[in-house]
């Protein structure tokens, strides 16, 4: 049963990306911690590990398509190698809770923003 719900779970994953150009990580952590008992870095990691395929195929697919900017993913994908390293190592100094807790933040920012967005895309069209 764990498998199917990871597999499901894998396959709206990478539905997000494709669509959102999100790699899952924002529903493989919880659903891993909540879900499947993982801890918030394991599942952390796992999401990292996770995210390869996804990002690979949906690469390939907007490359075909000539959607994407080529130095920009560079200099973004340079500097996330650098990024990423200081984050694992940040990750690893903090509590467990504290690390959950920053998570949420992150998830609560998101929400935010997109509500903003949302927000103001609907006063420009309104005033229009």
């Amino acid at each position: 049963m764990t498998e199917v719900v990871v597999a499901l779970v894998g396959l709206l994953g990478g539905v997000l990306a494709g669509l959102f150009g999100v790699g899952g990580g924002i529903l493989f952590v919880p659903t891993l911690t909540l879900g499947l008992g993982l801890t918030q870095l394991h599942a952390e990691a796992s999401s990292l590990l996770a995210i390869i395929p996804a990002a690979l195929v949906g690469t390939w697919r907007q490359v075909r398509y000539g959607n994407v900017d080529r130095r920009a993913a560079l200099v973004i994908g340079l500097a996330s190698i650098v990024g990423v390293q200081g984050g694992v190592l940040i990750a690893e100094s903090l509590p467990e809770g504290a690390l959950r807790r920053l998570f949420g933040l992150l998830l609560l920012a998101t929400a935010g923003n997109l509500v903003v967005q949302v927000r103001r895309g609907r006063a420009q069209r309104d005033a229009a």
